[in-house]
């Protein structure tokens, strides 16, 4: 609407430049007019253009189409909660630091138990070692929507595909289960009903390991979890993505995130497979060398 209420003055003032003038002897117009003419031809079209390229795109069944290579922008993935930069391991400098970043949790802060915020807190002291990220495991839900790297929806009517490259992770969102089923077997992505609501794709995901974080940080949960995802998309480019996490053992009162996700829009926008397990087999596997690198963990 902006842009349309500018195109408009714009018109306007070239109106009034080129007011007075009228059509000469012979019935032929003026180059202004002329110029007008043009001028006025060329914003309605920017303008229908304009709106037709932020409408949101439909499947053949009239649902928006979610089809396509997105990514979130931000600081998620490091926290959750509002949080100030800080040092990382000291070897890597500014390189591993910890940047400054916004929240994206409504109200603020997670509304964890006593118990379970020490938890958090203990998480984030033994990140190095313990975060499932460095040990390349699957980052569960929701987490693996915010990570640093792009991720591919894949729609069909009955199923959709969301494929991740970090850890070769993905799921089937099941859009065909009248009453959806119970997990046959706990996950790190969990399993996941979905249905439309309106314009917005509702999914279900529960049936979690538990060993999942939310982030680098230690946010977390316990394999009581349940998510409820809301992907509504805002115009052919961006999605507003929202999770809202129950678990009464962890928290006391569901709570919710809300970020936006973005289309990749490179002719060659790919999901590349981050095969990330040789990268912390020494992480896991170190203490069982021949010459061991690392202390056993902690039983």
């Amino acid at each position: 609407m902006a842009q349309l209420s500018r195109d408009r003055r714009l018109l306007a003032m070239i109106e009034r430049h080129c007011s007075g003038v009228s059509v000469n002897n012979f019935g032929v117009l003026s180059m202004k007019q002329l110029f007008v003419s043009v001028v006025t031809t060329f914003l309605f079209s920017a303008v229908t253009l304009s709106a037709q390229s932020d409408e949101v795109p439909r499947a053949w069944d009239n649902n928006p189409d979610l089809n396509g290579i997105w990514q979130a922008i931000g600081t998620a993935h490091w926290n959750l909660e509002d949080h100030p930069a800080g040092p990382g391991h000291p070897d890597l400098g500014a390189i591993g630091a910890i940047p400054p970043g916004q929240g994206v949790v409504e109200g603020g802060d997670i509304p964890y138990r006593a118990d379970a915020r020490q938890q958090q807190q203990d998480n984030f002291e033994n990140r190095m070692t313990n975060d499932p990220e460095a040990k390349c495991f699957m980052p569960g839900v929701p987490r693996a929507t915010y990570m640093p790297h792009p991720f591919q929806i894949i729609q069909g009517n009955q199923k959709i595909q969301v494929v991740y490259g970090f850890a070769e992770a993905s799921r089937t969102i099941h859009m065909d289960k009248a009453n959806p089923e119970a997990p046959p077997i706990d996950s790190w992505m969990g399993r996941s009903h979905g249905r439309w609501d309106g314009d917005t794709l509702v999914v279900d995901a529960q049936g979690f390991t538990g060993e999942a974080w939310f982030d680098r940080a230690g946010n977390h949960a316990s394999a009581a979890l349940r998510v409820e995802e809301r992907y509504t998309p805002m115009g052919r480019n961006a999605i507003m993505y929202e999770a809202t996490l129950t678990d009464d053992t962890v928290f006391t009162r569901p709570w919710t995130i809300r970020l936006p996700l973005y289309r990749r829009l490179e002719d060659n926008a790919r999901v590349l497979e981050f095969k990330c397990v040789e990268y912390s087999e020494d992480l896991l596997y170190g203490h069982l060398r021949r010459v061991p690198t690392r202390e056993a963990p902690d039983q």
